[in-house]
């Protein structure tokens, strides 16, 4: 029986425990393509959804695209728990909003601030959106390793890529009231950057007892600019790539 969304069944996965969830669908093959050129497959593709698995120092890691946004993220852990999977790392990009971030780093998330609704179906609002300790700090030690910037922190998630983020280059140019000032009022409260997804997956996998964690690039810092580098995309893709997979591995 195959996830209806997916299009995997548990004997695609051959019991493969952990997964790198991207946003982007071409993200998949990107990643994929670290741990060796011919060391991966595409195993399914529907609809924003495209899966992969390869082999990291002989664990098999799968790669699933989500789309953008927390709907389509719960859609993702749930098939994939109910096929087996146990650990799930989001690999993805970013806007910073504290002033020494710069395009190019990355950002480990160590929570995220739930500004989207999806999380508030499994969990009330009082629940907090924590990543699994774990994951957290095997991505820290990783990018240690690797010798990369980044930083650690709480992340802000929200539903809309506009006006949930505060943003006016938009048709209408309104932010309704309870956005207005958002940015500043998080920039204060030490949240690190604005993305999409974090908070439903961590939510999500907290209530079910599974494991998660976020590890982002940085392509716009929005206190200077609005406009992201799309220069950086493949550096950012590159690094978190390597360290999601080099944690991933030694996941059990």
């Amino acid at each position: 029986m195959k996830a209806y969304h997916l299009k995997l069944s548990k004997k695609d996965l051959k019991g493969v425990k952990t997964a790198l969830i991207p946003g982007d669908p071409e993200r998949v093959e990107k990643i994929a393509l670290l741990s060796g050129e011919k060391n991966y497959r595409i195993i399914s593709e529907n609809r924003e959804f495209r899966s992969a698995i390869c082999n990291v120092s002989g664990v098999p890691v799968l790669i699933t695209s989500t789309g953008i946004g927390c709907p389509a993220v719960s859609i993702v852990v749930e098939e994939l728990a109910n096929l087996g999977i146990k650990n799930f790392i989001r690999v993805g990009t970013s806007g910073a909003i504290q002033p020494g971030i710069e395009p190019g780093d990355l950002i480990i998330s160590t929570a995220a601030v739930r500004l989207d609704g999806t999380s508030r179906h499994y969990a009330p609002l009082s629940y907090p959106a924590v990543a699994s300790f774990d994951i957290v700090s095997d991505l820290v030690k990783s990018a240690q390793r690797m010798k990369v910037k980044f930083h650690t922190g709480i992340t802000a998630t929200s539903d809309t890529f506009y006006p949930g983020q505060e943003r006016y280059d938009t048709y209408s140019g309104h932010v309704i009231r309870d956005f207005r000032g958002s940015l500043e009022e998080l920039k204060k409260l030490n949240v690190l950057n604005f993305e999409m997804e974090s908070s439903a997956l961590f939510v999500i996998t907290q209530v079910f007892g599974l494991k998660s964690g976020t590890i982002c690039g940085v392509i716009v810092n929005r206190l200077n600019s609005e406009k992201p580098d799309d220069s950086l995309i493949q550096r950012v893709e590159v690094q978190s790539g390597r360290i999601a997979l080099d944690v991933a591995s030694n996941l059990k």
